[in-house]
């Protein structure tokens, strides 16, 4: 494997303390331990069905809310993201998935562009599965895109169940990242872009 598909990254603030290592070219392993069990559950989701080897060890002010612990992972998965993915040269770019769990369905569709932007519509029948306040999920994906530099739409299609909707969010975009990341053996260390960089 080369050094270019994988990423280890440290990032502190005075409002969390967080490490992630991240493989494109995994197998789906995990070790998690971002203090939010369901965040945990989501991001196992990504991995498996990513096929992307990730840690998470996170220490945040959750005697606050879990807010500024939820967005700085989605901004250090993403940092991870783009340091493992260098110039991004023979990778596929772009990756799309539709999930389904029981009644909830969900379509992600991304673009390992170079530029962020996040285009999220879910609706959540209640504000939280638990004790983690759904809305947070979209502020993961918003620090994901803005440090990955990954143009990212989700679209929740249907559900009555929070927890299936998320589940399907996470499902998907793992299975879009898998089709992205993925190296495109025509296009062997080519960027994927007409302008020649990403």
């Amino acid at each position: 494997m080369s050094s270019q598909r994988s990423a280890d990254i440290r990032r502190t603030t005075r409002e969390t303390d967080i490490r992630v290592e991240l493989n494109l070219d995994g197998s789906g392993r995990v070790r998690l331990a971002s203090g939010l069990p369901f965040l945990d559950h989501m991001l196992e989701q990504v991995a498996r069905h990513g096929l992307l080897d990730l840690t998470v060890e996170a220490v945040g002010d959750l005697h606050i809310d879990a807010h500024h612990t939820v967005e700085d992972i989605g901004i250090t998965v993403g940092q991870a993201l783009h340091k493992a993915l260098g110039e991004r040269a023979g990778i596929t770019r772009y990756g799309h998935a539709y999930v389904p769990l029981d009644e909830a369905l969900s379509r992600v569709v991304l673009d390992c562009s170079g530029r962020p932007g996040l285009t999220y519509l879910v609706t959540y029948p209640r504000g939280r599965v638990g004790d983690f306040d759904i809305d947070l999920l979209r502020e993961f994906f918003q620090g994901f895109v803005n440090h990955g530099l990954v143009t990212l739409h989700i679209d929740g299609l249907r559900g009555g169940n929070a927890h299936h909707i998320a589940e399907t969010v996470f499902k998907a975009f793992g299975r879009a990242l898998r089709m992205a990341l993925s190296i495109d053996p025509r296009a062997a260390g080519v960027v994927p872009s007409t302008k020649g960089s990403l």
